[in-house]
């Protein structure tokens, strides 16, 4: 690999500029069309930390018995919000069987540089930050997940196997790394969250953090890893925005204003100043993309970049990528706020990025769609939901290559509960069901866009039983309250710890110590577990969930209609002879047609209902033909079901030129694939 394994082998560089460049004899390819690609996305701290040998599974249908003597919520939900759990790179490595067996082929990897490792200053403690976007050192790993040489060994062993590897970046901000002073000359007053300075505003620059947590002294540049940020061309004082910020209001600004408030002010980070150091971001993010060989990225918070910064950024990471081999190098924006922004980011950015990351409400509407419920505050939410994918132009979506859906991420900062799909109660029952999984991720699959699971998805993830969750609905920062703690809900560790780590430096590794080292982890609190458990995971390749997932991604695999095909919503035969698009609850279907190509999705959303369905389908397309044939069918995981797989369906002739075919004996929450080819 050229000069790869010296460069792992030596300390991170200091400074990018000066730093060895890393050359390979040859980069991985890109794929020809990224809608062809299923994305996993998983947090390192919560996947897996490749002990699960050591543990046993969850006992689903009685998950207390998977709690130790003592359980108190209260602790394990402390858990999930302030501490590093300990999975790692090493972990992600020992799971690529298993996300191959499921179908997947790119992992989407939540940023794993190396951060503060104590978050606490003048000894008022924080939380950890095991999501990993408060940066210290962009250079480096962070020993909690491994280490360079771990990360380089993972896309390695990802691209033998088929899978991409797409890593998590920031390019505008940093972690807290050092505080403001807004004293007099001699007399500093150090403040960490000030308010936010107003328009041009430019708060002074106090002092440097060490790695305890406490202050450089004034006008002390950082010199040991642990001390301040890294590279060192984000020593100098101007490279942030220093404009303030305390979580509180920003005042005003619009979308539309380069210098918008939120585009300047820190949110719990310090807010780099994207015009002076763009070449410095560049420069260190394209040293990861020759060191590790990776096949895209996702920017964070893109939506707090100028669109001028954000264009030049992406194009010369796409233009550094291309000259290595890489031509279709995927970029993704995170842009909250809704469909008007995102077109936005897409339109003034161009090519130069790939897609964005739906988060708001097409994300919203599909969950509804899945659950059978009425929208708000479109009470048919069905409609709306397939009228997002118009293919006359309307919005962005009429280009399924444009945006990479998701049904939750480890955010769900624009829906409301901030809740795993899974741990969603249905309309009608008294608490969630995972066979409902199904029904959302054939949503996902098999609509436009570049589909993304969230790790756990595959397991039917849940969250704690109905009548536990009393224990969890606090005052302010409840089960599913949607706030920067209620997310917590949203990031269970799959693979079962026994405890978390400990606070702070307390938990990190040395530079030679094992992750895994037993006196990193605090024993007085229990892992935070899946379904409300601890020291038992859920990487169970014989649940059924699993099963029905993994046949869905074969079959998206299997035909290109299903993921470069056009998009049509189809009409129901009603009792009086017409037809009627679905309304929400009933039997919904709808086609992807790609040439002579048709491939009909029908799912029955219902829980307790088996149902049949008359289902119009494209008749020019289907003049001539005689059936379909079935080749997909999640009720026989499990179970029998009227329409086997290669069993073939009777295409008859409806009003005038329509076609249609009748199907029987949908059972709840199943999904039927068919095809005319």
């Amino acid at each position: 690999m050229a000069n790869i394994d010296e460069i792992i082998g030596q300390a991170p560089p200091g400074s990018i500029w000066e730093a060895v460049w890393p050359q390979r004899e040859s980069y991985h390819p890109s794929p020809s069309d990224w809608r062809d690609e299923v994305i996993y996305f998983l947090l390192p701290d919560r996947f897996s930390d490749g002990r699960e040998r050591e543990r046993d599974p969850v006992d689903r249908a009685r998950p207390a018995n998977s709690r130790p003597a003592g359980w108190m919520w209260n602790r394990w939900a402390a858990s999930g919000r302030d501490r590093f759990q300990g999975g790692t790179l090493r972990g992600v490595i020992s799971k690529l069987d298993y996300l191959r067996d499921l179908g997947v082929s790119a992992l989407w990897i939540a940023p794993v540089w190396k951060q503060r490792p104590v978050t606490s200053v003048d000894g008022v403690p924080a939380p950890d930050d095991p999501h990993g976007y408060s940066i210290q050192h962009f250079l480096d790993i962070d020993r909690r997940f491994g280490t360079r040489e771990d990360l380089v060994e993972l896309v390695r062993e990802a691209h033998e196997r088929g899978i991409r590897i797409i890593l998590d970046i920031l390019i505008n901000h940093t972690g807290e790394n050092w505080d403001y002073d807004l004293g007099t000359p001699g007399h500093p007053e150090y403040v960490v969250r000030p308010p936010y300075a107003g328009p041009g505003g430019r708060l002074p620059f106090g002092a440097w953090r060490d790695g305890t947590g406490q202050r450089l002294p004034q006008g002390t540049a950082p010199t040991e890893p642990d001390h301040g940020v890294w590279p060192s061309e984000l020593h100098d004082p101007d490279a942030y925005t220093r404009a303030g910020g305390d979580g509180g209001g920003w005042g005003a600004g619009g979308d539309e204003e380069p210098d918008a408030p939120y585009r300047r002010a820190d949110w719990f980070s310090r807010d780099l100043d994207q015009s002076r150091e763009l070449q410095t971001i560049i420069r260190i993010w394209s040293y990861w993309v020759a060191l590790t060989d990776i096949d895209g990225v996702r920017i964070d918070t893109l939506k707090h970049v100028p669109p001028h910064d954000a264009t030049l950024f992406c194009g010369a990471l796409k233009e550094f990528a291309d000259g290595l081999g890489k031509a279709n190098f995927l970029i993704v924006g995170e842009v909250g706020g809704g469909d008007t922004i995102e077109e936005r980011y897409l339109s003034l950015i161009g090519r130069n990025l790939s897609a964005v990351l739906e988060t708001g409400e097409t994300r919203r509407l599909m969950r509804e769609v899945a659950l059978g419920q009425e929208g708000f505050p479109f009470p048919d939410a069905v409609e709306e939901f397939f009228n997002r994918f118009a293919t006359h132009g309307v919005t962005h979506r009429s280009l399924g290559s444009a945006y990479v859906s998701s049904l939750d991420d480890h955010d769900d900062l624009w829906i409301d509960p901030q809740l795993r799909f899974g741990a969603l109660t249905p309309p009608g029952r008294s608490e969630p069901d995972p066979r409902q999984v199904t029904v959302g991720v054939a949503l996902l699959l098999y609509s436009l866009g570049i589909p993304c699971l969230y790790y756990g998805t595959e397991q039917g993830l849940t969250g704690p039983e109905e009548g536990e969750r009393r224990w969890l609905r606090g005052k302010d920062e409840g089960w599913g309250v949607r706030d920067l703690s209620g997310d917590r809900y949203l990031r269970e560790a799959m693979f079962g710890p026994e405890h978390p780590r400990k606070a702070g430096a307390a938990g990190r590794p040395a530079d030679d110590e094992s992750p895994a080292a037993a006196h990193l982890f605090d024993t007085e609190l229990p892992g935070f577990g899946p379904f409300g458990t601890a020291n038992h995971h859920v990487f169970d390749q014989d649940n059924e969930i699993y099963q029905r997932v993994r046949m869905l991604l074969a079959t998206r695999a299997a035909h290109r209609a299903l993921r470069a095909g056009r998009q049509y919503l189809r009409r129901l035969g009603r009792a009086d002879g017409g037809y009627a698009l679905p309304r929400p609850g009933e039997v919904l279907c709808w086609s992807r047609v790609l040439a002579g190509t048709e491939v009909v999705c029908v799912v029955n959303p219902s829980l307790t209902e088996t149902r049949g369905a008359l289902v119009e389908i494209d008749g020019a397309l289907n003049a001539r033909t005689q059936e379909l044939t079935v080749v997909a069918n999640t009720a026989e995981v499990g179970g029998a079901t009227k329409h086997p797989l290669k069993s073939t369906v009777t295409v008859l002739p409806g009003p005038g030129a329509s076609r249609h075919i009748e199907l029987q004996d949908l059972p709840p929450a199943s999904v039927l694939v068919l095809t005319n080819q």
